[in-house]
């Protein structure tokens, strides 16, 4: 039906002109508007970043697949994923990247709620491809083998426990001092708090770099975990428009709770696996990557980031730290409030600090150590560009960022970098070698 579908789709828009974008890159082109395409749908249906993670490795490795089954075999990832099976040769002649794109959009429209979102989108890269006057027989071979592609990798994404996980009873904190409770405005249940159970794919397991213990809860004002706490609530109290503005850049809420009153509404925004997976577009862009290099930018970074949310969320639910917003309102200040709003899930290690940390290994392996680049990600959501001159100086300042909207305490983001570096390093070498 889908297929049938895109076809007639095709047939409306043959009469319909497209105008070639300026993009330096025109044959990566395509696979870039996918990418926006699938994160619009994943900020309009606000995943959280675990399962954002996952939709975006799963669509970009079916993106992947494809392309390396149509041009080089040698490039496939099949024996690096942990049970990723081999997809089938074309057979026919297919036209790679629109079978890449075809896995991709198929792959992705089965992980989202809105669908009907990702047609929207489907309709210019349809028409990009019709401007290429390539015949009616390799246009349905290559949509074809795409949808083979794209039915081997959901299947394969059918056992990584996602769907058992949705089944189990809703997550009880724990009323024990120092652990995480839910925190205002909007008291929110856990995110998540079973993804330790998803399968990894390239790390062994969940807990293979298992960051160091956090600092013990105290209430003592001489104790290190006092201390730590305090740092937090003066930076808060005395930010700098540099540190304001470095932490609402790296926010990358996905679900901000405004409350006016009695009236509570949501500001989307993208998720900080989101942001990693535009950086690694805009600087395939702006280097002219291929085809293909801008296939593995995207899926590698999208890997990396997958497995980082599995190691990290190990580690909040095991740990089960206190928020700061918590400890302080309740041993320090009681009306004090961190810049950002506190996320729904324990303290330890902060997520941002390792995805940020995995993601910059795998781009610096992927582009090199000096790449400068202009970060717009967050212009759509009313902020402004940012220039960094390495993946490096981008994942230290999101990390640091934590701090600055008092929402981790520094020990979390050192260690979390720390478990970021291990597992970049581990991921890159097995991705990249």
């Amino acid at each position: 039906m889908k297929r049938n579908f895109l076809l007639i789709l095709l047939i409306v828009l043959c009469q319909s002109t497209f105008a070639l974008p300026p993009d330096r890159n025109t044959d990566a082109y395509p696979l870039h508007r996918c990418e926006k395409a699938l994160t619009d749908v994943i900020i309009h249906d606000i995943f959280s970043p675990p399962v954002a993670s996952r939709i975006y490795a799963y669509a970009n490795i079916a993106a992947h697949e494809a392309l390396a089954a149509a041009t080089d075999q040698r490039e496939s990832l099949y024996g690096k994923l942990k049970s990723l099976p081999q997809v089938p040769n074309p057979g026919k002649e297919v036209l790679p990247s629109l079978a890449a794109v075809c896995a991709f959009m198929l792959t992705g429209e089965k992980l989202v709620f809105s669908e009907p979102l990702l047609h929207d989108s489907l309709q210019n890269i349809l028409a990009y491809y019709k401007s290429m006057k390539i015949s009616d027989e390799e246009f349905n071979s290559s949509m074809a083998y795409g949808e083979t592609v794209a039915s081997v990798i959901l299947n394969w994404a059918g056992t990584d426990k996602y769907k058992e996980t949705r089944k189990i009873r809703r997550y009880n904190y724990l009323k024990e001092e120092g652990k995480w409770i839910p925190t205002p405005p909007g008291y929110m249940a856990a995110v998540e708090p079973y993804w330790n159970q998803i399968r990894t794919m390239v790390l062994d397991s969940c807990n293979q770099f298992m960051p160091e213990k956090p600092l013990p809860f105290s209430k003592d004002t001489a104790s290190a975990f006092y201390k730590q706490a305090y740092e937090v609530y003066v930076a808060g109290k005395n930010l700098t428009k540099h540190q304001y503005d470095i932490a609402s850049f790296w926010d990358c809420n996905p679900f901000f709770l405004n409350v006016e009153g009695h009236l509570n509404y949501a500001t989307k925004k993208i998720s900080p696996g989101g942001h990693w997976i535009s950086i690694a577009g805009l600087v395939a862009r702006n280097t002219g990557a291929d085809l293909m290099k801008t296939s593995k930018a995207y899926t590698y970074t999208s890997i990396a980031l997958f497995d980082a949310f599995i190691s990290c969320w190990d580690e909040k639910f095991r740990s089960n730290v206190i928020r700061p917003e918590t400890y302080i309102n309740a041993y320090i200040d009681e009306s004090w409030r961190p810049l950002l709003q506190t996320p729904p899930f324990p303290e330890y290690t902060s997520g941002h600090s390792v995805a940020s940390t995995v993601a910059s290994i795998v781009l610096t392996g992927l582009f090199g150590k000096d790449v400068s680049f202009d970060d717009d990600t967050e212009v759509e959501f009313g902020l402004p560009v940012r220039h960094f001159t390495s993946f490096e100086e981008a994942c230290k300042e999101a990390a640091i960022s934590r701090l600055y909207g008092g929402i981790h305490y520094r020990v979390a983001i050192e260690n979390g970098r720390k478990e970021g570096l291990l597992l970049g390093e581990y991921v890159a070498g097995r991705l990249l070698r």
